[in-house]
């Protein structure tokens, strides 16, 4: 039985939402099990070419992606809505072309035109995968700035050189977007800038993938050994690849907690069921006060969460940076995430650990959503100084920029 936590979705966006809903419950949910074999499998590649074509018929392919470039040109907004539906299956976003949101957003806005006709159109359709390759396992990657992957401009061209670790989709990709410190001698966020580097670049090797919370979702260690590539392959400007990522992350964020919702719900959906079924100690598990109040908190921090990201993508929409909002809603999102399949799993019991229910693969994707695009502990102290720094300048009498 469906959740009737939904806010009200607008009137133009609702039969794509329901249309969207019906592709993930009725095609994804089916082959979840499959699908566990992970994006490094020729039978995960197998099972995804099966739905992609069936998203495409539907007409639900690259929703959010630019029009001008085949996408479906939903604002982020609207497209939060559909983001939610896509999230009920954790293989929705691959499945309907979500997946590539991101990286097709920064080639569409700041990549040469070189650059955008070669690869930013196979990207949308799903032809090509891509790679965003930043995080290096020798340093805290939370402060980006000790990253120490180089890149030297030699003549007409960069030579790459480091390792990064959680690259995604690595051994499918056709490009990898590395972020490498190119200044040297520059202190902080100015050093780095984004390099587009194709993965039959000799020199670019992958080590292995890394399994997390025992799902090979193919992140891969990548050597940069002397890798070449046309000075032309930066993304933006010299020194800019810090903001560039930022800007990058933002329009993520939002999708990764609609997602979530969708999971949150899918989770609820699950315990509320469960609980109206299963009798213990004389009566069914709802009819217990303890259970109640699970039902209650996870109704609540789903409502609450939904209201905050749709803000957010509000002020995206806009143009406001939304830099308090986005990284509030990052942190709550991971938390409510965690929250509500945890109490699904202990509502289920033993079987909820199982691979009988989708929640023990949902729980470790929940654990991993409090680090990725960033640790819940530096977007709280980052909200913070943003939410103080009024305050700040009023006590003080200047202008200060919180760091």
């Amino acid at each position: 039985m469906r959740a009737r936590l939904e806010l009200p979705i607008p009137e133009a966006v609702r039969p794509v939402y329901d249309n969207m809903l019906d592709f993930i419950e009725s095609e994804v949910y089916p082959r979840e099990r499959a699908l566990e074999a992970g994006p490094a499998t020729d039978s995960w590649h197998a099972e995804m070419a099966i739905l992609q074509k069936e998203a495409k018929r539907r007409g639900l392919w690259a929703l959010g992606h630019p029009e001008e470039v085949g996408g479906g040109g939903l604002s982020l907004t609207d497209y939060s809505y559909v983001n939610e539906a896509i999230g009920r299956s954790l293989h929705g976003l691959y499945a309907v072309g979500t997946a590539s949101f991101q990286d097709a957003l920064l080639l569409h806005d700041w990549a040469s035109e070189e650059l955008k006709d070669r690869y930013l159109a196979p990207l949308v359709a799903g032809e090509i995968m891509s790679s965003f390759s930043m995080t290096e396992p020798a340093v805290g990657s939370s402060d980006p700035r000790q990253l120490q992957t180089t890149a030297e401009l030699v003549g007409d061209e960069w030579v790459v050189n480091g390792t990064k670790w959680f690259t995604g989709r690595a051994h499918r990709s056709t490009f990898a977007t590395v972020m490498a410190r190119t200044e040297p001698g520059v202190d902080g966020r100015r050093a780095f800038s984004l390099l587009l580097v194709p993965t039959d670049t000799p020199g670019f090797e992958i080590e292995r993938s890394v399994l997390a919370m025992g799902y090979d979702g193919d992140h891969c260690i990548v050597r940069y050994h002397d890798v070449r590539v046309p000075a032309s392959n930066i993304i933006g400007q010299r020194g800019g690849g810090f903001l560039l990522s930022q800007k990058r992350l933002g329009p993520g964020r939002i999708s990764h907690c609609m997602r979530w919702l969708g999971q949150a719900l899918r989770a609820y959906e699950l315990m509320c069921e469960r609980a109206v079924s299963r009798e213990a100690f004389g009566s069914v598990l709802a009819e217990k006060q303890l259970i109640q109040e699970m039902v209650f908190m996870t109704a609540a921090e789903i409502k609450a969460h939904r209201l905050m990201t749709l803000e957010a993508a509000r002020l995206l929409d806009q143009g406001d940076a939304a830099r308090v909002d986005i990284g509030t809603i990052k942190v709550v999102g991971a938390t409510m995430l965690h929250n509500a399949i945890d109490r699904a799993i202990q509502v289920w019991g033993g079987a909820g650990v199982t691979e009988d229910l989708p929640l023990e693969a949902m729980y470790r994707q929940a654990r991993w959503a409090r680090l990725v695009d960033g640790a819940d502990e530096v977007h709280k102290v980052t909200v913070a100084r943003l939410l103080l720094a009024p305050f700040v300048d009023a006590a003080t009498g200047r202008a200060e920029t919180p760091g």
